[in-house]
């Protein structure tokens, strides 16, 4: 039988705070081992999908989310201008009543509301440390710490991200995260009031749109082609970004007037990652981006990061064998996962090589329409 009474969760992000809050809830006894002494959270904003809503609903948080974030029913996309040239609207809401079809939140906002969830579950949260080794002996894993202590326990969990150290410690055969082409600019936002659902806008020189985030702020963010994965100094942000807004009109060639040092601006090259399955060895397993990170075309990687949480949680509890329990958890997630890993990848190539809009919104459809499935 499982015995997993404690858990050791590497990375405080949100799949690790995520899971932390389900097994603490049902009284494990949970360690979050979080590298960052701050345990600060960057970015700007983030899109948030209907299914991730559903598992934030799954979590019992979706009523904090859309009291300090927004939710809204559907997309606007726009021509370079600022027209609108379609109304992506969704007819009802095919995930429950309770489940708007798309929204968006401040990463710090999303942060502190699973934090304090994290906290209120009872987990004990280490900051400034992660692991430095480990070793599995019969049923336990011993762990030893970056800062010289130890611990044992029933199942360690890597959620620390796209370069996950417990990756590198227990897959070190592992594929290397690989840089997609692309990078991508975030910028936070005063909103107008007539801005009341994300606008995406196609056909200028790169893709770029607007989402709202709170009642009073939205986020932009564009897709830049960055062959050879340039560096992209800080002090040259506003520049860089205000020469990738120009050729745009409406909103976006506002947004362009008005960038400069004080705009909150953020820049990251994107990368892929597909660890094969399985995702685990003996007691340790990794999860979210650890084991397949994505980029933002689907709007899927914190949702992916959740349902993982939710589902290991759920396959935890009837005291199954572990590596049965581990196995059936990668029997419900790797093709999922898979599946936006690379239609994700495949809407950037598409992107890159200024494919006919049609073809990039039937690829998108498809894959939305998967991803509302049950997980």
């Amino acid at each position: 039988m499982t015995r997993v009474k404690r858990v050791l969760i590497v990375g405080g992000g949100v799949g690790g705070m995520s899971l932390a809050i389900l097994l603490g809830r049902a009284g494990l006894e949970v360690e979050i081992a979080e590298l960052d002494p701050d345990w600060r959270v960057y970015g700007a904003g983030i899109t948030i999908t209907g299914p991730t809503l559903r598992a934030i609903d799954q979590l019992g948080l979706l009523d904090r989310f859309l009291a300090e974030g927004h939710g809204s029913e559907g997309t606007l996309v726009c021509d370079a201008n600022g027209n609108v040239v379609m109304a992506s609207r969704v007819e009802g809401r095919p995930l429950g009543p309770r489940i708007p079809n798309s929204g968006g939140i401040l990463r710090p906002v999303l942060h502190n509301i699973l934090s304090k969830a994290t906290r209120d579950a009872g987990a004990n949260v280490r900051l400034g440390v992660s692991v430095a080794a480990l070793n599995q002996v019969n049923d336990t894993v011993a762990v030893e710490f970056t800062d010289g202590s130890f611990g044992d326990y029933d199942l360690v969990v890597g959620a620390d991200g796209i370069h996950s150290r417990l990756r590198e410690l227990i897959f070190p055969e592992a594929p290397q995260p690989q840089f997609t082409g692309q990078g991508c600019w975030r910028a936070v936002l005063r909103r107008p009031a007539e801005i009341d659902r994300a606008r995406v806008f196609v056909g200028g020189p790169v893709k770029a749109g607007v989402v709202p985030v709170s009642r009073e702020e939205m986020y932009l963010f564009l897709l830049q082609h960055a062959p050879g994965n340039p560096r992209m100094p800080e002090a040259e942000w506003p520049h860089r970004l205000a020469e990738q807004l120009r050729g745009f009109g409406g909103i976006l060639g506002e947004i362009h007037d008005g960038v400069g040092a004080a705009s909150q601006i953020n820049y990251r090259p994107l990368e892929k990652l597909l660890v094969p399955a399985p995702w685990y060895r003996g007691r340790v397993i990794l999860t979210g981006d650890a084991a397949h990170a994505t980029t933002p075309h689907l709007a899927s990687g914190a949702g992916l990061a959740i349902e993982d949480a939710l589902v290991l949680a759920e396959l935890l509890q009837p005291g199954l064998p572990l590596d049965e329990t581990l196995a059936r958890f990668m029997a419900r997630r790797f093709e999922r996962c898979r599946m936006v890993v690379e239609n994700s990848a495949r809407l950037g190539e598409l992107e890159m090589a200024h494919s006919p809009p049609q073809q990039q919104a039937e690829l998108a459809r498809a894959s939305m329409l998967a991803l509302n499935a049950p997980i």
